[in-house]
C-alpha cells in the first residue's frame, strides 16, 4: 500500500520524468529499498529530506509537504525533549501516556489550541 510519502515521491519522480530506479540511484539506495519506503515497509532515512531538497530543488512548500508526508506515513513519532523546559517535558510525557485514550472532542480541542498557538 502506497503511503503519503510514497505518493509524494512518486509524484516528484513523474514531474521529473524519472522512474523508481533513477531516484533510487540518486539517493544511493536500491530500487527495492526505495519501493519499501514508499510502501511503508521501511522508515524514511532522515538524510533524505536534505538530499531530496538539494537533488530536486524543492520549494519550501514541497519541503513542508514532504515532512508532513513522512510523519503521516510513520507508525511512531520521536520527540526530542533534551532542551525542553521541565513543564514541557511533563506535558510531553502526559500526552504520550494519554494519547490512546483521547476522544474525538478532546483531540479537536487540542488541535485547535495548537493551531491557534502556531498562528500567533
Amino acid at each position: 500500500m502506497l503511503t503519503s510519502v510514497g505518493r509524494f515521491l512518486r509524484k516528484l519522480r513523474i514531474d521529473e520524468g524519472e522512474i523508481l530506479r533513477d531516484m533510487a540511484k540518486k539517493l544511493g539506495v536500491s530500487s527495492a529499498f526505495l519501493s519499501a519506503v514508499e510502501n511503508g515497509k521501511k522508515k524514511v532515512p532522515e538524510v533524505w529530506i536534505t538530499k531530496l531538497e538539494e537533488l530536486y530543488s524543492l520549494t519550501p512548500v514541497q519541503i513542508t509537504e514532504l515532512k508532513d508526508a513522512i510523519i503521516e506515513s510513520s507508525d511512531t513519532i520521536e520527540l526530542n525533549i533534551r532542551n525542553a523546559s521541565s513543564a514541557n517535558r511533563q506535558l510531553a510525557v502526559s500526552f504520550a501516556r494519554q494519547f490512546d485514550t483521547l476522544d474525538e472532542e478532546t483531540t479537536k480541542k487540542l488541535f485547535s489550541i495548537l493551531k491557534k498557538h502556531k498562528e500567533d
